[in-house]
């Protein structure tokens, strides 16, 4: 976004730092990848880049009035691993972890089918828009990014990709027969947190 004396990307994840929960939708010019995926990164739930159509962006704001989190959805528990939809807090151990808000969205997602294994289509089906086509490396991005937030420096990973197949979290043990896979779920590159791109 251009703004006199601001950067709107700062703007948002300020808004963000300071527990702004309300669903954000980045109207702007910048239309290269790189910006959307900086503008999302920085906390908005949406991007869309001039021109759009106005019957576009009222799609695209009742949508993300859709998503919306209830106030009583319950918390989620993972192991040691807790989520909060309301607040879009997360817990680790007991110590805070922030995350953008596409990055608590990708994680409650696997969270609400911990164990259930999805393809790199099925998540990108279910948390962004058509404009991100299956080749993206997207999921692979913020897939990493959970990783470094959620399991770095642990032995007990909870973000797990599965060969051939997806990502799931809080699988079962490796080598365990219950391999789960969601229904109509495709299958994304096959990428281990390390080969990930920054």
């Amino acid at each position: 976004m251009i703004l006199p004396g601001l950067n709107g990307f700062a703007v948002c994840a300020a808004l963000r730092a300071r527990s702004f929960n309300e669903p954000i939708l980045m109207l702007t010019a910048l239309d290269a990848v790189s910006d959307r995926v900086s503008g999302l990164d920085s906390g908005a739930d949406d991007y869309l880049a001039k021109p759009f159509a106005m019957a576009e962006l009222r799609a695209r704001v009742r949508a993300l009035r859709r998503r919306r989190v209830d106030d009583r959805a319950p918390r989620i528990s993972i192991g040691d691993l807790e989520l909060d939809p309301a607040t879009h807090g997360v817990r680790r151990g007991g110590q805070q972890i922030r995350l953008t808000a596409r990055e608590f969205a990708l994680l409650e997602f696997l969270a609400s089918h911990a164990g259930q294994i999805f393809g790199q289509d099925r998540l990108i089906e279910a948390l962004w828009d058509a404009d991100f086509a299956s080749e993206s490396n997207i999921v692979e991005v913020y897939i990493r990014s959970l990783r470094r937030k959620i399991d770095e420096g642990r032995r007990d990973g909870l973000i797990e990709t599965v060969r051939g197949s997806g990502y799931r979290l809080g699988a079962d043990p490796p080598g365990s027969a219950d391999t789960r896979v969601a229904p109509s779920s495709t299958v994304g590159r096959d990428v281990d947190s390390e080969e990930a791109p920054d």
